[in-house]
């Protein structure tokens, strides 16, 4: 009945799904495979440090942790341990084991500050602040049912703006990277991040095996991407990985444009309900997923606290 923890296997099956279910029990609201979960190890970027822990008892996986460095923040000494145990399994001290090893290890990698997530729940928050951290920003997760009926109208694009799919950027997609990365860096964050390296997003985003080329959509104006909307799918469910606009065509709608273009095609497609996520004070984007017909599902808060 001892709780172990160790590092995920990439190449065993099981290591897989069982980490993917342990996620998708403890949170519903982000899409995970266990070809995603293998992605995300054997393609982060060294300098990322990344690992996948899982804890295990009696040859089951009952809790989950991804932890990194924050390698793309202009700011040295920050990472992230997000830890998840099965709703089922809870009270075994599965939790602490994780923290604890995650915490070893980014110290030995010198980071002073230590980020992660946690759910708006009295047993989650009550955990995170015994372990010494304080709460910071907050996050929404919401979910909008594509069979009731409520997503708006499909809209023609204003002169000028044509719509497009990842799809049609498969021979170069640079474009998108040079977007996603201005996009990024205005996102709200407690860590600010830069994309500057091209061949790093093309393995960890552009090759991912949650990303859906066909319903990703993009607003182009003058053969420039101005918009996009990212979207993720698992075989069965639909998730917005990321909506936004260049500073330059910001305030038009395009952002609007191409993420509604991309549900209706989600919903021709066959997906019944659809799930993003946005910070608690980005009120732009919090309007535009109402009139969606989003509604907030969860709330995850982010907790901070010193290592070392």
């Amino acid at each position: 009945m001892t709780v172990i923890v160790r590092d995920l296997r990439p190449d065993v099956r099981a290591d897989a799904e069982g980490f993917s279910t342990t996620r998708r029990l403890a949170l519903p609201y982000m899409l995970s495979t266990p070809e995603s979960v293998v992605h995300t190890l054997t393609h982060a970027h060294p300098d990322a440090h990344f690992t996948q822990l899982v804890a295990e008892q009696d040859g089951e996986i009952i809790g989950t942790a991804q932890v990194s460095v924050a390698h793309e923040s202009t700011e040295p000494g920050q990472g992230s341990a997000n830890i998840y145990v099965r709703p089922d399994r809870r009270h075994r001290g599965a939790g602490s084991l994780l923290l604890r090893t995650a915490e070893e290890r980014l110290a030995a990698l010198g980071v002073t500050k230590l980020f992660a997530w946690v759910l708006d729940e009295p047993e989650n928050r009550a955990f995170a602040e015994r372990h010494g951290f304080r709460a910071s920003r907050s996050a929404y997760f919401l979910r909008l049912d594509l069979t009731s009926g409520t997503l708006p109208p499909r809209q023609d694009p204003p002169p000028g703006v044509e719509l497009r799919t990842a799809a049609d950027f498969a021979a170069d997609p640079r474009p998108l990277f040079e977007l996603d990365a201005e996009v990024v860096s205005d996102e709200p964050s407690d860590i600010d991040v830069e994309f500057t390296d091209y061949e790093a997003w093309l393995d960890e985003n552009w090759r991912h095996p949650l990303l859906n080329r066909d319903l990703t959509v993009v607003a182009v104006v003058r053969g420039r991407p101005a918009a996009f909307s990212v979207a993720h799918t698992d075989g069965t469910r639909y998730g917005t990985a990321m909506t936004g606009t260049a500073r330059e065509f910001r305030g038009r709608g395009l952002a609007k444009l191409a993420k509604n273009d991309s549900l209706h095609r989600a919903r021709a497609a066959g997906y019944t309900e659809a799930f993003t996520g946005n910070d608690t004070g980005n009120e732009p984007m919090i309007a535009i997923n109402k009139w969606f017909g989003y509604e907030v599902g969860a709330t995850e808060v982010r907790y901070v606290r010193a290592l070392g």
